[in-house]
């Protein structure tokens, strides 16, 4: 069985506590990407996705300067590098989520998305059934 480290992405862009909204959303523009996970120190301490933009920031009508505490998802999933594939892909199923942070204590190591997950050596069966479950739930 592979661990979530075999199939993570590792190269993560990240954004700190003295960051502004702006600059997320610019950083998420650049390198394409729906979240960018929120550190203070190498701790990861949030998440802002794509959604947290929308929700939390321009339909609140909160300016681009806003601190991306005000914005950020702050109680998040995560999973160890050393969690097998099959208990990630239950946990973004359980959370609805696509994201998942792979942290160590609470360093963040690296991202395991579902773009990922499709890399990993299911039989085309699991696959199937992993990422339909995923993608149900968050419909």
């Amino acid at each position: 069985m592979k661990c979530v480290r075999d199939v993570m992405t590792t190269d993560v862009e990240t954004c700190s506590t003295l960051d502004n909204v702006y600059e997320v959303a610019l950083k998420m523009k650049e390198l394409n990407v729906g979240s960018i996970p929120i550190v203070d120190q190498d701790r990861l301490i949030g998440l802002i996705t794509d959604r947290d933009l929308v929700i939390r920031g321009i339909a609140e009508k909160k300016p681009n300067s806003s601190k991306v505490t005000d914005v950020m998802s702050d109680k998040l999933v995560t999973v160890s590098g050393e969690s097998t594939v099959e208990e990630a892909v239950e946990i973004m199923a359980n959370h609805q989520i696509r994201r998942l942070p792979v942290v160590e204590g609470n360093k963040l190591i690296g991202v395991v998305a579902l773009g990922d997950l499709s890399t990993y050596r299911f039989t085309d069966e699991q696959a199937g059934q992993a990422l339909s479950r995923i993608s149900n739930q968050l419909h």
